[in-house]
């Protein structure tokens, strides 16, 4: 009977399974863009395991984030307060590209005719100032239905501090309009931000028909296929849940994928005693870094879809983990910009038709190819020896980038890989440096496809001192699911002092209401109480100030005598991110409860050795090109046959089916007990 995750890369499908014994399999097969559900079913194909033999199943997808990003959602119709039709229209100030004359904002997913306006009134307070008015909703719905709209958001200025009147619209919605899809705010946040909370719940309810439709076929599929297990789906939290919830609130596996491998990093960085860590996941498409502290990954709900340099970008209150991502992966495609300027990224060749080295119709130069002409990819053992690596168009998608730079061939490609390592530098340094952290005090963990063959260059630049590449690497978040507790998360929006028995019974009463929540939704689902323990987070502040920065609440009911410590707490908090901390009071303004119910997970066990020597994991030896480091006759490693204990010097290569390990002049690696190669980058 198998444990069993899938996860859906912009590129490949990748598919972890463990038996009852330990016995980790694993298998990658195409993305299937349009069809993601086949992609699953042939990763499981490819992998010669039978859905029959599920005891658990976790799948994590990149739908919610395409379908945004793709504009591919449904066409959604808003209901809100009368008076705030055109909060999605005027959004916040903070724009990136400030001294722009000519900025335009983000164009709103609901164009102002479907935005419509519903007496009713509820304080911040959470009492009633203007009674909800029922009586126009079935003629909005009825133009609804004329416009074309297949879902709809519901969005009251004050729900997250009394949900009434959202509740009530929900159901009456629900009761004229049964078949359209309709979510309402609070079912997914109740911390305040009108803005940010309209936005949340309109792209909810713009992914949510699509979602649907993928959910049923996947889960169809399984059932067909004889899976009688029940599937779980990756949250952007870090956590897994039912299937039944991800379809009422879809917007919370806008991140799914990136979470599990920063979950996976976490849980690695605990067993190998490195609790502080960056997690960098450089995949075909994107590279992503988390920040893990003590163990921990920080989780935030200022997360932001499609934010760059010259576009405020529109924003998700869910929680989601705290991560960086930009478009540098193996496909990411070079180009030289009218002033002769090389690029790598962000377009990309994605899974079709894939980098040149495919042999599928690419003809732009990508980094796995610049990898490929240095040597530092075997092209006879590409993609683990599934496919022959074309070089012939490799070489002549690199002359005509050479010719356009006015240099070689091969200088060109060292330029594409330092490019691709810059640009990954500057993201790990929004991560650690802009947070207050320095790369240094942290070790590197580096996985996915191509996480093996740029960490030691990033790890050296930024003085980090040992870069690990995990067992595994190449299938490493889908690995990760197989680690998550069913997790949800609970915000309410409350603001207390920080001062007192007044606070702390305030505190206390806000987390009982909200675990009374929790618990209530999971007996519902039949998870039994025993299953669930809580972890509790504050959102505090400096009284009058804007934003928050989130701190961990000890258990249990909260004394005076406590409330000092917690102040103490977010005064060091505040300072190391912002620099300074001040006199003023403090308050907590949102309560975050986490509730999380244990699954049967996996629980990683050390390798066995068989007594095999070093040297029978050596393939042989080849010419590579070290970039810094210039070209070198690396030896070359079989990465199955290395065992717990086994290390050696650079310049060497360790090829495994799901990546490649470069590891230059006068690096010691070694493998620890459970088959992670560790990297001393500095000393």
């Amino acid at each position: 009977m198998l444990r069993v995750a899938t996860d859906i890369g912009g590129t490949f499908t990748d598919l972890v399974y463990v038996t009852p014994d330990g016995e980790v399999g694993t298998a990658k097969s195409h993305t299937t863009p349009g069809q993601f559900e086949k992609g699953v079913m042939d990763v499981i194909e490819a992998s010669h395991v039978a859905p029959s033999e599920f005891v658990s199943f976790v799948h994590g997808t990149t739908i919610v984030i395409n379908a945004i990003t793709e504009r591919k959602g449904a066409k959604v119709g808003l209901l809100t307060t009368e008076g705030f039709r055109d909060i999605l229209e005027i959004g916040r100030g903070n724009r990136p590209d400030f001294f722009n004359l000519e900025y335009r904002k983000p164009v709103p997913f609901v164009p102002r005719y479907l935005r419509r306006e519903v007496p009713e009134r509820i304080s911040y307070k959470g009492l009633e100032s203007k009674p909800l008015d029922l009586s126009g909703l079935p003629a909005i719905l009825d133009d609804f239905r004329a416009d074309g709209v297949e879902a709809i958001a519901i969005c009251f200025i004050n729900s997250y501090a009394n949900p009434a009147h959202e509740e009530a619209v929900l159901a009456k919605v629900k009761e004229l309009w049964p078949q359209v899809s309709v979510v309402a705010s609070y079912q997914i946040t109740r911390e305040w931000r009108e803005y940010e909370r309209t936005n949340t719940a309109v792209l909810s309810a713009y992914v949510q028909p699509i979602a649907h439709r993928y959910l049923d076929r996947l889960t169809g599929c399984l059932a067909e296929a004889g899976m009688s297990c029940t599937p779980y789906i990756m949250q952007s939290n870090c956590g897994v849940d039912t299937v039944k919830s991800a379809r009422e609130i879809p917007i919370t596996m806008i991140e799914s994928g990136p979470a599990s491998g920063v979950w996976g990093a976490a849980a690695l960085a605990r067993l190998i005693g490195e609790p502080n860590a960056i997690a960098i996941d450089i995949g075909g498409t994107t590279a992503k870094c988390g920040l893990i502290t003590q163990g921990e990954v920080k989780l935030n709900t200022n997360y932001m879809v499609e934010r760059t340099e010259t576009s405020a970008g529109y924003p998700v209150t869910v929680p989601v983990v705290d991560l960086v991502e930009i478009g540098n992966g193996g496909g990411s495609i070079a180009w030289v910009d009218e002033f002769q300027r090389l690029h790598v990224g962000p377009q990309s060749a994605g899974a079709v038709p894939g980098p040149v080295s495919y042999g599928a119709g690419g003809t732009e130069a990508t980094t796995t190819d610049a990898n490929l002409a240095l040597g530092r990819i075997n092209p006879d053992y590409f993609c683990g020896g599934t496919l022959v690596a074309d070089m012939a168009a490799v070489d002549r998608a690199l002359d005509r980038l050479a010719t356009t730079l006015s240099t070689g061939r091969q200088e060109a490609a060292r330029g594409i890989i330092r490019i691709a390592n810059n640009n990954m530098v500057n993201a790990i340094k929004l991560i650690s440096v802009n947070r207050g952290h320095d790369p240094r005090d942290f070790t590197l963990i580096a996985f996915g496809g191509g996480g093996g063959m740029h960490a030691c260059a990033l790890a050296k630049e930024l003085g980090i001192k040992k870069a690990v590449i995990p067992s595994l690497s190449g299938v490493f978040s889908a690995w990760g699911m197989l680690l998550s507790d069913l997790r949800r998360d609970y915000l309410q929006t409350q603001i207390v002092e920080l001062a007192g028995p007044e606070g702390a019974a305030q505190i206390n009463q806000a987390f009982t209401i909200l675990e009374e929540r929790a618990i209530q939704e999971f007996v519902a689902e039949n998870i039994d109480r025993s299953r669930v323990h809580f972890l509790r987070y504050g959102r505090c502040r400096y009284q009058n100030q804007e934003h928050s920065v989130e701190i961990e609440l000890p258990d249990g009911a909260i004394t005076a005598g406590q409330i000092e410590a917690i102040r103490e707490r977010f005064d060091a908090d505040y300072e190391r991110e912002y620099t300074y901390r001040l006199t003023a009071p403090a308050e907590l303004v949102c309560y975050h409860l986490v509730a999380i119910a244990e699954v049967d997970k996996l629980k990683p066990e050390k390798r066995l050795t068989t007594g095999r020597q070093l040297a029978e994991a050596v393939k042989g030896q080849r010419e590579v090109d070290y970039v810094e480091a210039g070209v070198h006759q690396a030896t070359i490693y079989n990465g199955d046959l290395l065992e717990p204990g086994m290390g050696f010097v650079g310049p060497a290569i360790i090829e495994e089916s799901g990546t490649t390990i470069v590891i230059p002049p006068g690096l010691p690696c070694h493998v620890d007990d459970y088959g992670n190669v560790h990297i001393q980058t500095a000393h």
